[in-house]
Formats: structure tokens, sequence, C-alpha cells
């Protein structure tokens, strides 16, 4: 583990105080918005052609470096414990990314209680394939993608780039990935579902296993690097860390897992859409160093 600036318990101390099937979409139909400091933003993109799901929860956002080309992208799902939450929580990252050559597609997903698992799982991975199918169009590289979330989403970013059943759904293979990113995720469900709504996994403990990232924990994964706040929950931190150290294990050089000082379960993200943020430091290494 790697902690990033001060100390830990100055932060909880503080805190004791003061108590989120492709469609084709052509240039041609694209109608950026205005510039938010050199970002281009194509808002509501249905990303499922075939479903017409309630409250724009088969829509994602594109946000691209202006005169975009060739770029490498990330895919992002927001956090909301897989039952709220909204794309636009990927905002803050494209306006640090986008600057530096870097896109970003921030995806909606169905949500608990309306859909329970895998569904939440096949809406990401129709996400990326919607990706690697249309964001040439867009300026972006379809052989440098990345995936990365927030707290439930960061779990869907970690899963997809272990389990890869539901990409190979779609035709998109794990080398397309370039690495992925979880931002605070929780990760081994059998451990998490019992204390969460049964809309999400339900009560079958063979369902919560098949939805962990137990199960595959195995060689050959995409590079990942793990972030986290010493302001998250102990169980949390000790599920990225045990996730890092299990991937060495099985012979994945390039995992890794950063603390980052200061921050809680959501300033970890919120900040993120600040330049000196050293979470935003570490998530833009590591693509550049992988891109």
């Amino acid at each position: 583990m790697h902690t990033i600036t001060s100390s830990r318990a100055l932060f909880v101390s503080c805190v004791a105080v003061a108590t989120v099937f492709s469609s084709m979409i052509l240039p041609s139909s694209i109608q950026g918005q205005p510039p938010l400091s050199g970002m281009v933003s194509h808002r509501d993109i249905d990303y499922l052609a075939t479903a017409d799901f309630a409250n724009n929860r088969d829509k994602l956002d594109v946000f691209m470096p202006e005169a975009a080309s060739n770029v490498p992208v990330v895919v992002f799902f927001h956090g909301g414990a897989l039952q709220r939450g909204d794309k636009s929580q990927g905002e803050g990252l494209a306006s640090q990314l986008t600057p530096q050559g870097i896109g970003v597609v921030s995806a909606n997903y169905r949500l608990s209680p309306n859909v329970m698992h895998p569904a939440h799982m096949e809406d990401a991975a129709a996400a990326v394939a919607w990706t690697k199918n249309n964001i040439e169009s867009y300026g972006g590289d379809t052989s440098r993608m990345f995936l990365s979330g927030h707290s439930a989403g960061a779990y869907l970013a970690a899963l997809l780039s272990l389990d890869s059943s539901y990409l190979s759904m779609h035709k998109v293979p794990l080398s397309q990935i370039r690495g992925t990113i979880p931002i605070s995720p929780f990760l081994y469900v059998e451990e998490v579902a019992p204390d969460r709504s049964k809309t999400v996994w339900g009560t079958d403990t063979n369902v919560w296993m098949q939805a962990s990232v137990k199960p595959y924990v195995g060689a050959h994964k995409p590079p990942m690097l793990l972030i986290y706040a010493d302001g998250d929950a102990d169980w949390r931190r000790e599920q990225n860390e045990r996730l890092k150290t299990q991937l060495k294990a099985a012979g994945n050089v390039d995992i890794d897992a950063v603390e980052i000082a200061d921050r809680d379960h959501g300033t970890i993200i919120s900040a993120m859409g600040n330049d000196s943020d050293p979470g935003m430091k570490q998530v833009a290494t590591f693509i550049k160093r992988h891109k």
C-alpha cells in the first residue's frame, strides 16, 4: 500500500468534528456542446438501441479533448450502491483528463430495485461495447480503452476486467482493456451482500459468489490501480489491499493499490475535479503509463 500525503489520524479527527448493444452514432449526428476548459461534451447518447430504459438509464456522456484524434478513453461508472447515482459524477474526472489528451465516457446503468444482478453488469458491458464500436467517431482510440468508476461503479469496472464473460458477449476481448482504475470499490460481494438490500443480489449465496471478484482472480488480467481513501471503512480498505495481493500472487505484475490521505468515501471522487488532487494525479499517471 502507498499512502499519498498527510496523516490518516488528522483526517479522521477532522471528520469527527465536521461529521454513479451499441448504437452506431455517426459524426454528422453529433452535436457537441460548447467546450468547457478545452473539453467538448456529447450528452445523453443511447448506448442500447434495442432498449428504452426509464430515467435515461441507457444513456452515456462522451467528453473529449478539443480536436481529439486517436486519444485513449476511460469508460467510467458512477457510484451509488447500485441503487442510485448518475453519470454526471464522471464529469469532474473528465474536466481534468481531457486537457491531458484523455477522453472519458460516463455511463448510466439500470438500478435496483428495478433490476437485480446481473443487469447492472450487463449494462456496463454494453456501454463498453458501445465505446469500442463508436468512439473512433469522436476521436477516441478503441485500442486504448480503460475502465474506471467510483464505489459501486468501481466494482462494476473491476468485475468487468476480471470476469471476461460480460465483455465477451459483445466480442470485446480483455486484451482490449489497457487498464482498470477502481476508486473506493467494494469487491467481495459474498461479504457485502448480507448487509445490503436484497433487491441488488437477492438472497442466494451462490449468486453472491458469482457476483464477487473472488472466483475470477487469476493470471493474465489487465493492469489495475486500486485507489481508496484513508477515510474509507476499514473493511473496504482491506478488500482493496486483498485483491491487490491476490492478483499479484496469481502472477499479475502491474497491480497496485494506493491510499489517498485526507479523503473519505465521497470526497475521494469529488476532489478529482481539482487538478492538484493527488488521486487525480494517480489516475492520470496510470493512464499515461499504459496508453
